[in-house]
């Protein structure tokens, strides 16, 4: 007689097949890809977005600069003068998205001006914005 070779069974839920390396490889590169869709979308957001928020602040100081001149008579020296007096609230922002100074001009009796440096944070460059010109647009 012969002798029987004995089969093995593999018996369910002992040995699970996981994934491989390569799929798990695959998923990252994915993941990555999709990421880096979104941040092309989204990092031209934030430039525009802290320029508005820097327009918002400005008109505000804008607003407490007017007041100060009706009651002072004269030009504020800087943000921080406005907060001193009262017109601007200490919780308000006094620099730019980029965490420069406001400029204030105040020239004759029209509406003072206000200015931010922009990205680069010199006043007097292509980039700043302007109160001035912030009601053309």
């Amino acid at each position: 007689m012969k002798p029987r070779r004995m089969r093995r069974r593999s018996r369910p839920g002992l040995a699970s097949p996981g994934m491989t390396l390569v799929e798990i490889m695959i998923v990252v590169i994915i993941m990555a890809l999709i990421a880096t869709g979104v941040a092309f979308a989204v990092i031209p957001m934030l430039g525009e977005a802290r320029s508005t928020q820097t327009s918002t602040d400005m008109r505000v100081i804008q607003g407490a600069v007017t007041l100060y001149m009706v009651h002072h008579g004269n030009c504020p020296e800087s943000v921080s003068a406005l907060v001193e007096d009262g017109r601007l609230s200490s919780s308000a922002r006094s620099t730019d998205a980029w965490n420069n100074e406001f400029t204030i001009i105040c020239e004759g009796e029209i509406e003072p001006v206000i200015v931010s440096g922009g990205p680069d944070g010199q006043v007097g460059s292509e980039d700043d914005i302007r109160t001035d010109q912030a009601s053309q647009e």
